[in-house]
């Protein structure tokens, strides 16, 4: 028998002051049984990066042929791609010819360092990729969060910095940019 989906709720406010972006979101999350609770949680925090009303989660985990979150057009074109872990070229290239930017989230603080110094310059040769790590400290404070399956935060994105809080905890996160579009 298949093992399903644990489903998490989110109720999140972002206050993005750097894009000058507000919302409050209901998102649903459904964590795939292969599926840490710190990757899932690093989903979260790539909506809140990105936060738009027509960002979306995808089947992620189930599907190949898409990304973790997709921000689609009205013509059905893909305006950002979203990533998470350690892609290989193949499918970063596929990213970076269907979408207008694609961001990757990397991880794991030995695997993604190792993954950098092998893909740094085939990295360099997409002109519509970011590349942002999240170190193993600040990835178990942000999966602290998911304790109870539903959640209500609050998140304050300025000057490179996400605020991220609860009723019982806060959290300041720092994303290390390893690569920004040229």
């Amino acid at each position: 028998m298949a093992l399903k989906a644990t489903i998490y709720k989110a109720t999140v406010n972002v206050a993005d002051l750097d894009r000058n972006q507000f919302l409050d979101a209901t998102l649903t999350l459904a964590r795939h049984p292969s599926e840490t609770q710190e990757r899932m949680m690093l989903r979260l925090l790539a909506w809140m990066k990105y936060a738009d009303e027509r960002l979306q989660f995808t089947r992620g985990l189930s599907a190949d042929d898409e990304p973790e979150l997709w921000l689609r057009n009205d013509y059905l074109g893909i305006d950002l791609w979203v990533e998470l872990g350690l892609p290989d070229e193949k499918r970063l290239k596929k990213a970076c010819s269907q979408a207008k930017a694609v961001a990757l989230f990397t991880y794991n603080s030995r695997a993604a360092q190792i993954w950098w110094q092998q893909n740094q310059a085939r990295c360099a040769a997409f002109s519509n990729l970011s590349i942002w790590y999240l170190d193993d400290v600040q990835l178990a404070g942000l999966s602290a969060f998911a304790s109870d399956r539903t959640m209500t935060l609050q998140a304050t994105l300025q000057d490179g910095a996400i605020w991220l809080s609860d009723e019982n905890q806060n959290l300041e996160i720092h994303l290390e940019a390893w690569q920004q579009p040229q």
